[in-house]
């Protein structure tokens, strides 16, 4: 696609990167390319295996974490499921449903599943990750729609589960954090029990690529407004930006957001998402939704996730943390 009439000129200003956080994003850049048609299997490959020399996270953490695999019917066949226990404790627990980010076009279900594994090894929740397909090979809605088919194979299976269908949590990061918007949606429209959270980092919501975040990145940071175009081509192809889009692939084209979980959004100052998440924060607040909001200053897109040294990434970890706790113990 020709993006050069589409895109707005000059670029929007865009605020500076925090400090700290500049060799970690120079770093991030020299090891992973620009998504491209030409790039997408390469990436996929990163996602799948990591970065060369880093070693992969344990995600028994020790042996706290039991790790269970399944399958359940989704719309177009069987699909995986990973299951993530506690190994004391009773239960039944909360249900943490974690769904991976990537754009909706890389990844696997146990992409970042390290960032939220503490939760079960703390003895606080179950999480279930399933193997969605991805974009363009699957284009919405067959992401969103296999998403809320685990969700619903989860709830059903909760005596097998150990978990508690009445205390539910979708979270989701990026892409992930689309549709878990996506899901919370359909689970409120289609009376799915049980949801009281929903916690969405870094959220990608809007096709329609119009805030002036969404254009100030260009060749810099971290998911520039190239890759988000292509990706939500990818997910959308012709209907992108067209009315022929559901709020279930594009959850801030949702016209009522009444009716849903209390809900967590965070994101960085410095990000394609940045506009559009605050802005699905102040109309959920505006339906009557408990929200909790927060914009980190100088942050990249995904400057919390597996970055652990810069002040900003553990203040942002330890108020996303606290959150989930809270939840997870009402």
């Amino acid at each position: 696609m020709d993006t050069r009439h589409w895109f707005v000129t000059p670029i929007p200003t865009r605020p500076p990167f925090d400090g700290e956080l500049i060799p970690v994003l120079d770093a991030f850049c020299a090891a992973i390319p620009r998504l491209t048609a030409d790039t997408i299997e390469e990436i996929r490959d990163l996602a799948a295996n990591g970065l060369p020399g880093r070693p992969k996270p344990d995600l028994t953490v020790g042996g706290a974490v039991r790790i269970d695999e399944y399958t359940f019917p989704a719309p177009n066949g069987n699909l995986a499921a990973t299951v993530l226990t506690p190994t004391s404790g009773p239960g039944p627990w909360p249900l943490m449903y974690y769904i991976h980010g990537g754009g909706v076009v890389s990844g696997t279900r146990y992409s970042a599943l390290d960032e939220v594994v503490p939760h079960v090894a703390e003895g606080r929740a179950v999480i279930v990750s399933i193997e969605y397909g991805l974009a363009p090979e699957n284009p919405q809605p067959g992401p969103v729609d296999e998403c809320y088919a685990g969700l619903e194979w989860a709830a059903g299976n909760a005596a097998t589960l150990n978990i508690d269908p009445d205390r539910i949590m979708v979270i989701g990061f990026s892409g992930g954090g689309n549709l878990a918007a996506g899901v919370a949606l359909m689970a409120r429209d289609r009376g799915l029990r049980g949801l009281t959270h929903q916690v969405l980092g870094c959220p990608m919501l809007d096709d329609r690529l119009e805030t002036p975040s969404s254009q100030m990145m260009d060749g810099e940071g971290v998911w520039d407004r190239n890759e988000n175009l292509w990706a939500w081509n990818a997910l959308l192809g012709d209907r992108r930006g067209s009315d022929n889009v559901s709020p279930y692939e594009a959850p801030a084209r949702a016209q009522d957001l009444s009716g849903l979980p209390r809900t967590f959004i965070d994101v960085g100052s410095v990000e394609c998402f940045r506009d559009e998440a605050i802005a699905y924060a102040q109309r959920l607040s505006q339906a009557g939704v408990s929200v909790d909001l927060h914009m980190w200053g100088g942050g990249f897109h995904g400057f919390d996730i597996g970055i652990r040294q810069p002040a900003i990434s553990q203040a942002s970890l330890a108020v996303r943390d606290e959150f989930i706790r809270r939840a997870l113990e009402r």
